[in-house]
């Protein structure tokens, strides 16, 4: 089984002020299924370190006012075909991200203020059928896993 995961929960220094999110109980889910990893904004063009991006309604914007939405699309895209050529299944994405939130996003304001809502690749994501976790959500992306290999007696 392939489950694709954003690259800076593994480590991968591309977050947006060039660090990471990195979770070592990943390791856990790695050894049940193969992981791929992926960060749409840099699929998308943007480089690393960058201005922070935050979703405004079915745009996304940086702090300074410049429209990114194409390079979110084109990263989404990457992120898709990529999952689809490798047959994964499902994607444990970065919450509160503008390209990976699939609970929850920051509002468009800057202001640190959270609200319900998916980023750009992750909404994409789902539209494929993949099913999407996040970083607190592990244990129950482990059970899926196990579920499935019983299903399918893998």
């Amino acid at each position: 089984m392939k489950i694709m995961v954003s690259a800076c929960l593994l480590g991968v220094s591309c977050r947006y002020d060039g660090g990471d999110n990195a979770v070592s109980q990943l390791a856990v889910i790695g050894q049940e299924a193969e992981l791929i990893p992926v960060c749409p904004e840099i699929y998308g063009g943007l480089p690393t370190p960058r201005e922070p991006s935050e979703r405004s309604g079915d745009r996304v914007v940086s702090k300074s006012g410049r429209d990114v939405s194409e390079q979110f699309a084109k990263g989404a895209r990457e992120a898709v075909r990529l999952a689809k050529m490798l047959g994964c299944e499902a994607a444990i994405l970065k919450e509160r991200s503008p390209s990976c939130g699939t609970h929850q996003i920051y509002d468009g304001t800057f202001s640190g203020v959270r609200i319900p809502g998916s980023g750009v690749t992750a909404e994409w994501l789902r539209r494929e059928g993949l099913q999407l976790f996040d970083e607190d959500e592990l244990a129950a992306c482990l059970k899926w896993i196990r579920e499935k290999k019983e299903e399918t007696g893998c």
